[in-house]
């Protein structure tokens, strides 16, 4: 069992930044690929970004690719979402997720754990 609790979440301007965190506890010594992914009111949970466990290899959906940048700190048991020129479409519920086996990672069905999610809202 692995539990997640993302941070960082909070209300700023367009074209401003936010870093989220999720810290993870439990089972961390098993070597889950994580992803980011949010959602906004009246839509469904949608892929933002996901790593690998080595942090080798990441992806990102096609709407925040060059804003956002994914990352981890193993050491830590911890991994983030800087997010960059904030538009008021980021406005979501964002989630964090834990996998095993890097494939399909753009599918929530994919992945076991889930953290309770973090607001981010961005103001135009």
């Amino acid at each position: 069992q692995v539990q997640l609790v993302e941070s960082g979440g909070g209300l700023v301007q367009a074209g401003e930044s936010l870093r989220l965190s999720c810290a993870a506890s439990g089972r961390t010594g098993i070597r889950y690929d994580m992803g980011w992914f949010r959602q906004a009111p009246g839509k469904e949970r949608e892929f933002v970004a996901a790593i690998s466990w080595s942090g080798g290899t990441t992806d990102y959906a096609d709407s925040v690719k060059g804003r956002f940048t994914i990352s981890r700190d193993n050491s830590k048991n911890t991994v983030y979402l800087q997010m960059n020129s904030l538009k008021p479409e980021d406005t979501a519920v964002y989630y964090c997720a834990a996998t095993l086996g890097y494939t399909d990672i753009y599918d929530p069905k994919r992945y076991n754990y889930w953290g309770q999610g973090t607001q981010v809202t961005v103001s135009s």
